[in-house]
């Protein structure tokens, strides 16, 4: 039995154990919803912004967080699924009343849930949904709480288009697309509209489903119309399927995708990555970066494989904090006005200035190329179309 002074000291311990695990913060916290795709086909994306979103909330709080107060991040799962992403953003508006809404990437996603967050006015920000309508209504008009971070599939279409037709001096395209995603469909309308303006001619035009994982067929249909480049307008694991059996089917001409491109794609594909080029928000090999990447490491113990990602989701967590301060507030109509008039921001990946439309002013593009020896894309040149 131990005596009462022993007693009396592991009292006092405790005491001050507590006392010093108060918070820093005296203030209410200020509430940021996240919503990402943690499960389902694109679940390497969402568990990348997940934590690239809790390294720029960690380093917010330790440096005094926003407005003096401490930052909180509700984040709920929508498992790739329009229903739960609509479901998500009612609790986050309604039940949780946060601020403002960071994520997802898709962009079929973000175009579902945003009529939630115009009627309870609350501003969102998609990380990497680059269709036009995520942020612009069917007559033209824009949405007032939407708002994107990345560039859009016309800015990126044109990029694969100019860079299919001038830089790899190709005449005949064929393209494999997903019917049923409002981002590849976008994508591939934009790439056929301005490859055909540098003289391309569309060989073959085939589509898929996303629950697909044969596309044997249609790659039949592709190589009889002989093309000299394929365009693989899409995202998650049939990307690297579509690459894969288009190598068993020696349809071996050079391929191009958009912004859908990730490390993971490597363990399915292989070496049929050879000859492959991608769209890319950010350059992944940028020293700016390399801070980010260590600090992700460090916290997950695997290497940023979908860096688009969650680069732009670390990002835009910075680009709430500055919009709050600005404001000077955390009310989302606040939050939202400050968000409509950024100029200028210096974010880690670039400067952000957004225009009319809540879309980022000018940004570089990046293509990629698939490197064999060191199994993943590499940096190939800027475009600007």
């Amino acid at each position: 039995m131990r005596s009462l002074g022993s007693i009396r000291k592991v009292v006092a311990l405790v005491f001050l154990l507590c006392l010093f695990a108060v918070p820093a913060f005296a203030a209410d916290p200020i509430k940021i919803g996240e919503i990402a795709t943690v499960t389902g086909d694109f679940a390497a994306y969402g568990v990348a912004e997940v934590e690239s979103v809790k390294i720029a909330v960690a380093e917010i709080n330790a440096a005094g967080g926003i407005l003096g107060r401490p930052v909180e991040v509700i984040m709920y799962d929508c498992r790739t699924r329009q229903e739960d992403m609509v479901n998500a953003a009612r609790r986050l508006v309604e039940q949780d009343e946060v601020s403002v809404v960071i994520g997802p990437s898709g962009s079929g996603l973000c175009i579902s849930a945003a009529p939630v967050f115009n009627r309870g006015k609350v501003p969102h920000i998609g990380t990497l949904p680059t269709n036009p309508l995520v942020t612009m209504d069917e007559k033209g008009q824009v949405r007032p709480y939407n708002f994107r971070i990345c560039f859009l599939d016309p800015y990126q279409g044109k990029m694969i288009a100019v860079f299919a037709a001038q830089d790899l001096k190709k005449k005949k395209a064929a393209v494999l697309y997903d019917v049923s995603s409002d981002y590849s469909q976008g994508l591939r309308e934009f790439f056929m509209k301005s490859f055909k303006e540098y003289g391309g001619e569309i060989v073959a035009d085939e589509g898929h489903r996303a629950e697909d994982v044969d596309f044997r067929a249609q790659l039949t249909v592709i190589k009889n119309a002989n093309p000299d480049v394929l365009v693989i307008p899409t995202m998650g694991k049939c990307l690297p399927l579509a690459v894969k059996q288009a190598r068993e089917l020696d349809l071996n001409i050079e391929i191009i995708g958009g912004d859908g491109y990730g490390d993971f794609m490597w363990e399915i594909a292989g070496d049929a990555m050879k000859d492959t080029y991608w769209v890319s928000h950010v350059d992944k090999a940028d020293p700016t970066l390399a801070d980010f990447f260590r600090k992700y490491e460090e916290q997950t113990g695997t290497e940023c494989m979908e860096f688009m990602n969650a680069v732009m989701a670390y990002d835009s967590v910075y680009w709430v904090k500055d919009a709050m301060e600005r404001a000077g507030s955390d009310d989302p109509v606040k939050v939202r006005d400050a968000l409509e008039a950024t100029k200028g921001l210096e974010l880690m990946h670039a400067t952000l200035t957004m225009d009319e439309f809540h879309n980022p002013k000018d940004k570089d593009g990046i293509m990629l190329m698939s490197d064999i020896e060191a199994k993943k894309a590499v940096f190939f040149k800027k475009i600007k179309p």
